[in-house]
Order: C-alpha cells, then sequence, then structure tokens
C-alpha cells in the first residue's frame, strides 16, 4: 500500500507545514496564543503535535513579516543530548548560543543583517556576513563535545541583559515591534538542574522586545523556584479530546492532506469503522496513528488485529522500557510502572468493561489518591513522559471523597489485550464514561512492591548513557527498513558511524544522489536525535 507517510515534524519544510495543518477550535486557539507577547508552554507526551503547532505559528508570522514586523525565530534544543558538559555554565553557555545563532540565522533570512553592534553582541565579535561567526564556533564545539571534551572560551558569549539590549537594538534599528522565540525540545534533559537552567533564561528573556514559547514534556520538567508556573508563563496541555464529535474526522483528514486520492485513503473510505478504531487507539497522538498506518501492507481486520497487539503492547510498551536501560537510576521506577500498567491497571480496566459493556458503562480511566508515595507519583511522571498514560483532570474526588488525580490510558494499549481488538473496540470506545475509573486510594496494595525512592539522574549517568547509546546498531533508530539497507551498503551499522558520515559518505549508496543523500542524512539524523532525548 503507498502509505510512506511524514511522522516527524522535522520531516516536513516550512513551505508545507500550513499545507498539511489540519485545524481543531483548540489548534487555531493554541496557535493564537503563540503568536502573542505573553509566554507560553506547550505542554504534550512525543508525537501529539506540539513542533507542528509551534511551526504553524512561526509560519504564519513569518509570511506576515512584511507587514506585522513581527519576526519569528525557531530553535531546536534536540542537540543538546551531545553536549558533554562538566558545570552548570557549560550548559548556559549551549544555551545562550544556541539562541544567538538562531537569531542571527533569521535575520540572515529576512535580510536583516546589517552590520552593527546589535549583531557584534550576538556574534560574540565582529559581525561578518560571509563568515563564520564566532558563536557559531562555539555552539558547534558544544555540540561536537559528545566526541571529544575540550575547553571552550565562553568570554564572548554575551549575558541575557546584554543579549537583551542587543535585541531592543536591532529592532528599534530595523523597524521590528519584536522577535518571538519557538524553542522546541526545550528541557527535555532529565539533568533536573539544567532544567531549572533553562526556565530561569526563559523567564529572564522576556521584556518588551523578545517573547518566549518552549514545548515541553509532561511529568520530567523541573521549573525550579524562580520560575513561578502560575504567572511567568501560559501552560496549554496538548491533550486531544477523543470523546470531540469532529474527532475521528480530524484524524482522517491528517491522512488526506498528506496522502490526497491515494490508495491508503480509498481504504480508509471503504473501511471506515476500522480506521475510527485505529484513530481511537492512537488516543489522540497523531504520530501513533501515522506510525500504525504507516506498517499496514492492506486494511484487513486481521491485519490491523495484529498491528494494534504489536504496535501498543511491544513497540509502545517497549519504549517505555529503554528508559530503564539509559538511566539505570530510574530502574524502580520504570519497571514498576510498567508492571503496574501490564499486571494491574490494564486486567482491571478489561475486567471491567467486560461487566459493564452491555449497560453502555466503559471506561479507559483511573483515578490515584494524593496521598500516594512519592515514588508511585514519579514513576506515574514517568509513564507520561512516554504517553502511556494521560493525566485528565486534578482535584477530583473519589468515591470515598478523597482528592486525587484522574489519568486516562492509552486506548489502544487497553485494546492490545483483546484477542480480537476490533470486536470489542468500537464498543468499549463509544460506551467510555470519564467519571467511571478505577480507584487507587492512598494505601493500595498496587503500591506495595515500589521503593520510596526518587534518584536523580547525574550529568555522568547521562554522558554514560549517550556514549552506549551511540554505540548501538541502527536498528534502534525509527527509520525505514529501505534506509537501514541503503546504509548498511556502505558500511554504516551503528549509531556513532551514522553521526560521523558525511553526505559524500552516504552518496556511496547505490542509486543516491546529492540531493538525495543529503535528505537521507536529514532524515536519519532527525531520528538519530529523537532516539538520543527520548
Amino acid at each position: 500500500m503507498d502509505n510512506e507517510l511524514l511522522i516527524r515534524t522535522e520531516d516536513i519544510s516550512d513551505d508545507r507545514i500550513l499545507d498539511l495543518y489540519v485545524e481543531t477550535t483548540q489548534d487555531r486557539d493554541y496557535v493564537n496564543e503563540l503568536k502573542k507577547t505573553t509566554p507560553v508552554i506547550l505542554v504534550g507526551s512525543r508525537g501529539v503535535g506540539k513542533s507542528f503547532l509551534m511551526k504553524v505559528a512561526y509560519k504564519e508570522l513569518f509570511d506576515a513579516f512584511p507587514r506585522d514586523r513581527i519576526m519569528p525565530v525557531y530553535i531546536t534544543f534536540t542537540k543538546s543530548s551531545l553536549v558533554s558538559v562538566g558545570g552548570n555554565n557549560e550548559f548556559h553557555g549551549w544555551m545562550m548560543s544556541r539562541i544567538c545563532v538562531g537569531i542571527i540565522r533569521q535575520m540572515r533570512k529576512l535580510g536583516l543583517s546589517v552590520p552593527s553592534r546589535s549583531l557584534d553582541v550576538l556574534s560574540g565579535g565582529q559581525y561578518q556576513e560571509q563568515k563564520k561567526l564566532a558563536i557559531e564556533e562555539i555552539k558547534d564545539a558544544y555540540e561536537e563535545s559528545w566526541r571529544k571534551k575540550t575547553d571552550i572560551d565562553r568570554n564572548t558569549i554575551p549575558t541575557v541583559d546584554e543579549l537583551k539590549e542587543a535585541i531592543e537594538d536591532f529592532c528599534l534599528e530595523n523597524n521590528v515591534c519584536r522577535i518571538v522565540l519557538f524553542i522546541d525540545e526545550a528541557a527535555h534533559v532529565f539533568i533536573r538542574a539544567q532544567q531549572v537552567q533553562f526556565f530561569t533564561i526563559f523567564r529572564d528573556l522576556r521584556c518588551p522586545y523578545i517573547s518566549c514559547n518552549a514545548a515541553v514534556y509532561p511529568g520530567v520538567t523541573a521549573f525550579g523556584n524562580v520560575f513561578q508556573t502560575a504567572q511567568d508563563a501560559s501552560f496549554l496541555n496538548m491533550n486531544r479530546d477523543v470523546s470531540s464529535p469532529d474527532y475521528v474526522d480530524k484524524m482522517r483528514e491528517i491522512v488526506e492532506k498528506q496522502q490526497p486520492g491515494s490508495k491508503l485513503l480509498n481504504e480508509i473510505s471503504r473501511q471506515g469503522e476500522y480506521f475510527s478504531d485505529l484513530a481511537y487507539a492512537a488516543s489522540g497522538n497523531p504520530r501513533l496513528l501515522l506510525k500504525t498506518l504507516s506498517k499496514l501492507s492492506g486494511f484487513k481486520a486481521s491485519e490491523i488485529n495484529s498491528i494494534i497487539k504489536e504496535f501498543y503492547k511491544a513497540d509502545i510498551l517497549g519504549d517505555h522500557s529503554l528508559m530503564e536501560e539509559k538511566y539505570p537510576s530510574l530502574r524502580d521506577l520504570v519497571k514498576w510502572g510498567r508492571d503496574f500498567l501490564d499486571n494491574t491497571l490494564l486486567p482491571e480496566l478489561q475486567k471491567r468493561n467486560i461487566a459493564n459493556i452491555t449497560s453502555g458503562q466503559t471506561t479507559c480511566s483511573f483515578w490515584v489518591s494524593n496521598r500516594c508515595p512519592k515514588s508511585v507519583e514519579r514513576a506515574l511522571d514517568l509513564l507520561e513522559y512516554t504517553g502511556l498514560i494521560i493525566k485528565d483532570k486534578s482535584a477530583i474526588k473519589s468515591s470515598k471523597s478523597e482528592v486525587g488525580t484522574r489519568y486516562m490510558v492509552n486506548i489502544g494499549c487497553l485494546l492490545s489485550l483483546e484477542a480480537n481488538p476490533l470486536t470489542t473496540a468500537h464498543n468499549i470506545i463509544t460506551n467510555f464514561k470519564v467519571n467511571k475509573f478505577i480507584e487507587y486510594g492512598a494505601n493500595s496494595p498496587a503500591f506495595d512492591e515500589i521503593k520510596d525512592s526518587l534518584s536523580v539522574i547525574s550529568e555522568n549517568e547521562v554522558s554514560d548513557s549517550l556514549q552506549n547509546q551511540l554505540n548501538k546498531d541502527i536498528t534502534v533508530l525509527d527509520i525505514s527498513t529501505k534506509m537501514k539497507k541503503k546504509l548498511r551498503e556502505i558500511g554504516i551499522n551503528t549509531v556513532r558511524e551514522l553521526m560521523e558520515a558525511s553526505e559524500r559518505k552516504i552518496m556511496e549508496a547505490n542509486y543516491v544522489g546529492k540531493v538525495r543523500s543529503r535528505n537521507m542524512k536529514n532524515a536519519a539524523m532527525n531520528s538519530v536525535y529523537e532516539y538520543l532525548i527520548s
């Protein structure tokens, strides 16, 4: 089936973003908020569409720049995984250099990079249009530090105050109203001290000439004491409401935008209920839907049943378990979360649904007391980070009037328990009641086996993990089998070898020219960065 779909926003050019944009009321509200002066923190698990919405807001501002004079700057922090740092100031230095390079790059694109004192400050020295700037050298040195740690001269990196003053001068000189920073993959690093540093910069950059927006993951982000979550930004949650009347239609439109008139689209039209079940299984996550569709060779019930069982039971749960391998200090929390999902929560939900399906009282929800052990709270945060559960609402009372948090489990994981998911999926989904949840009180027996341990990941552990991941075979990467075969043809078998390969090296593969080698390199590297930060 011709179902090669664009799974990641990084693989979509800026010129195509608006063509592929499927607007919901919530999405339009969020895009509008991202374009305002008030700082926004966009929160959501991998694949829910944070990057895409930021790119939509960016592109709309970019297209309107000649009229509105608001300059958008999109920056991704994906390469922070490669930065080998030995102290807080080093990571701070990389962030500042990355932001400066992003701003200069956009100035050049808009033809606003006329040499001036403000550009000298941003450049880390005298600005020269045709030469690599000192600030670019510094950024690159940080991002190459995974190969060999070297001393980096930070003296020319501007301070936050110097950056703000330079931006003010630049805006006044070029009739620019303000700069809007879209910082993607922000604060994803598990080192909490570095997360706190990011949000300190985020807060301190706020001024009449700079607006900041950032995309973060739920559950694992530390804001620190300086950043006030109630005052320093608006928080927008990217959870999509699967009970919305137009939910399936909007998910179908995402596919239609990518493949108008395709065989896949014809199959979806012919087997509408099968597509609906796949859309609900994705639990509002477009990437999960696109991944399951891309795995189908046909649109038969037997194959869809197999995909749901394999993808949600093996792949998604397996991704969660990878954290245990990457960060040994999280082993107890990750293992308990996986066991809780596999052996307690999902079977209990399945049992509840079997008993209540005829009365229209099915559920995918569960509730946890606010007085549960801190270790349980942290383990649930990790499940939320990987998208296995979704935090629905806080301050919900249980049947015993105890206050807690209501969650929704990933529907695909629940359906994967069934011998034939499609035979029960529709009944479970259409009879779903959010207020019929399973309760886990503060002293629930389900919490007995977890240690009350709140391990903190160290910089050394992250550094060791990076080296281990670089030595893994390319089978761990989320790229096509065809691309993996091409890479192996030219002797690229590990993540490290791919990181070190040039476009010229990739051109050695059969039938790969200059343009295709660049596209292959970019797609492969996007997968590497996502793999390293997950």
